[in-house]
């Protein structure tokens, strides 16, 4: 190991001086999320990484043009909401970091040219009110869209401020509906009446620190007076309302949340009354049209097969009848439906073929079928449902590869794609080529990842792999200034150096629907592992990297699978990014919303799933006397759905044991991390510094 990163090591250790070395847990110190003692520890940590890498050649014209290409004003203005005949966005860029919040009227949107009306400019209002408020959504009342519940972040958290907005006068609305700071989730019934699940007080929250406790609140009266209409046990994840509009008439709606898996849904009747769906609890609510709701099937329903889209009368739920599902779509063996959503009369359905991008429009026929046309896209692309408009039947989808920048296409009734806006290239792509290929898991499963390289170049060079693995969250090929997740244009200069970028479609995720998540889930993790240890190794036996010169990235879910890979393969990697990670499995149950992800790792505190947790879990697992690679851990401390302490800890650890550990915690920015452009453009750029250094020999 060089000097430099020996003397990092050492001051990380330093640092992180453990209490009685009998401890079970030497750096739960580190847990307190403000703790003075735990801050000063960051602080440290970060000024020992900004020293190193900040200096490194190349830092800053890295962090120059990552910022840059963010705050670019050639960006897509993709639509937060179309509401009406209008279309609202957030935008963001140099001089408007937290972001305007504007409208513009359909129309103009769907030409190309929006004439954008500013409704809340964010950075003025915190500036105003001494908050640093990050913008969270609107939900606007149909059918006028003139009311709307404004979320407000203080910092980025999870947890929000709730405000009534009026669009026609530009203003929040005096002695209005407000909600106070929480992970609340309120939805309009009419104009009068919200519904409302939030931290009602003690008792009131669900293990995992979310509602359990659902009201009716009406206008006028104090928000304590407002009426019960269902609780959740504690045990629950949460209990989430929210409100559908089909043709005329708002439904609202309940989502009880048993596990992350499994949901009971409740449709408020013209009663007052909440009546269950009668689906399996595995199935996943999507959308609704045509007085049916729109589910996704996890598991076999009868004769309707994981992974279909099947619709359910709204008439025959609201009047407690036995329902008949109909078959809406059945993917492919090769697909996954991965975003449904409708205007008045067309379902918008975006799939996976093999990790490629497909986007369909269906229809109801007067037999109930439904027939399904292709929109002609480009293929070997990712596609996204931006958003749809109701009564115009229209959607708006981007479409995007590693080496095609973005397009905003608005799709019509008859199915014809139209080019709303193209961003420019900011990249030489001609000098660049990208391909799909199959790795051979440890069980035989082949696994798609995606190649980025320079044409020309010789092997074996060092390769960056990111990854997911989890939580039916499928990796698509996105353009390079975005990849890996939330670190700026990082895969863009990793391969314009004459590296190799990787994006690994693992086990866990969504790529190929349900039994593809399955087969990572609890038990079967270690096959996530396993997929991601095949790819690595196909890169070394293809000539494409080696032993030692492949980084690997992972963020959240991710953290868990690169701190896995760090303990169990340090032959393997030579440098590992770990961002706002889950490292502790012995203890995330405990902190934060961690108790709500039981049921894709399993409950540590029951032996027979510890067994098989403890053989993974990457905190426990780090032994003295074993040379790892070195590890750059990236967080905010306003996270309040990973808690910080898995970071933080993990780093102690490492770094007590003699190797190099790199850290950089923001202090705002929540689960995301960055809060603003500027803060995501310096991580890209010590992100990069760090990979140079430990993998190039750059800078040493």
């Amino acid at each position: 190991m060089h000097r430099p990163a020996l003397a990092l090591a050492a001051i990380l250790a330093l640092a992180a001086a453990a209490p009685a070395a009998s401890s079970d847990d030497p750096y739960l110190w580190l847990e307190e999320i403000e703790g003075a003692k735990a801050l000063d520890q960051v602080k440290t940590w970060n000024a020992a990484t900004e020293a190193l890498l900040t200096k490194s050649p190349g830092y800053e014209q890295d962090r120059t043009r990552a910022r840059a290409i963010l705050d670019d004003e050639q960006q897509i203005a993709l639509p937060e909401d179309v509401i009406g005949a209008n279309v609202t966005n957030i935008w963001r860029d140099a001089k408007n970091p937290r972001g305007l919040w504007r409208v513009a009227s359909l129309d103009s949107y769907a030409a190309g040219k929006p004439q954008w009306r500013t409704l809340i400019d964010v950075d003025a209002l915190g500036k105003a009110e001494g908050k640093s408020w990050v913008w969270h959504g609107a939900n606007c009342l149909a059918p006028e869209y003139v009311r709307c519940l404004v979320s407000l972040s203080p910092g980025g958290t999870d947890a929000d401020v709730v405000r009534e907005f009026d669009v026609s006068t530009g203003k929040f609305v005096e002695g209005g509906f407000m909600l106070p700071e929480a992970k609340s989730s309120a939805a309009w019934v009419d104009k009068n009446t919200l519904l409302i699940a939030t931290d009602w007080g003690e008792g009131s929250l669900t293990a995992s620190g979310y509602p359990r406790i659902a009201k009716l609140w009406k206008r006028g009266t104090p928000i304590t007076t407002a009426t019960t209409v269902k609780e959740g046990e504690a045990s629950d994840v949460s209990l989430q309302a929210f409100s559908q509009r089909d043709g005329g008439r708002i439904w609202p709606i309940l989502n009880r949340g048993k596990t992350f898996y499994t949901d009971e849904m409740f449709v408020g009747t013209a009663n007052g009354k909440f009546v269950p769906v009668p689906v399996p609890d595995t199935a996943s609510y999507q959308d609704v049209i045509g007085g049916r709701l729109i589910y996704k099937l996890n598991r076999d329903w009868d004769a309707l097969k994981a992974g279909s889209i099947v619709a359910i009368p709204l008439a025959d739920v609201a009047a407690g009848r036995a329902v008949t599902p109909e078959l809406v779509m059945a993917p492919s063996k090769s697909q996954a439906i991965e975003e449904v959503s409708s205007s008045d009369s067309i379902l918008w359905v975006k799939a996976l073929d093999d990790v490629s991008g497909k986007l369909f429009a269906l229809r109801r026929g007067g037999d109930g079928r439904w027939a399904a046309t292709a929109v002609p896209l480009a293929g070997n692309s990712t596609v996204q449902i931006a958003g749809v408009a109701g009564e115009r039947n229209m959607a708006f989808a981007t479409v995007e590869g590693m080496l095609t920048p973005p397009t905003l296409y608005a799709v019509g009734a008859d199915g014809k794609a139209a080019a709303v806006q193209s961003l420019p290239a900011k990249f030489d792509a001609a000098a660049m080529e990208v391909e799909q290929r199959f790795a051979t898991s440890k069980d035989g499963t082949r696994v798609p990842y995606f190649l980025v390289r320079k044409k020309g170049v010789k092997g074996p060079v060092p390769a960056l792999i990111h990854a997911y693995g989890g939580f039916r969250a499928a990796q698509t090929p996105t353009y390079l200034t975005g990849q890996p997740y939330r670190s700026g244009p990082l895969g863009m200069v990793w391969v314009e150096d004459g590296n190799a970028y990787v994006l690994a479609n693992i086990r866990g995720g969504g790529e190929y629907g349900p039994a593809w998540h399955e087969a990572a889930l609890r038990e079967k993790r270690q096959n996530s592992f396993d997929d991601l240890h095949a790819v690595a190794e196909d890169l070394v036996k293809t000539g494409v990297s080696a032993k030692g010169k492949i980084a690997i990235s992972g963020r959240s879910n991710g953290g868990v699978l690169v701190g896995a890979a760090l303990v169990q393969r340090p032959d393997l990697y030579g440098a590992v990014i770990s961002g706002s990670p889950l490292h502790d499995m012995k203890r995330y149950t405990k902190l934060l919303a961690g108790a709500s992800w039981a049921a894709e790792y399993g409950d540590p505190d029951k032996p027979e799933d510890w067994a098989f947790m403890s053989k993974y879990s990457p905190y426990q697992n780090v032994k003295k006397g074993v040379k790892y690679p070195p590890v750059f851990f990236y967080l905010s401390t306003k996270d309040d759905r990973v808690h910080p302490g898995h970071a933080r800890k993990m780093a102690a650890r490492l770094g007590d044991y003699g190797n190099a550990v790199y850290y950089h915690e923001y202090l705002e920015g929540g689960h995301s991390v960055g809060a603003d452009h500027a803060e995501d453009a310096v991580r890209a750029a010590l992100l990069h510094a760090f990979l140079q250094r430990e993998l190039s020999g750059e800078g040493k």
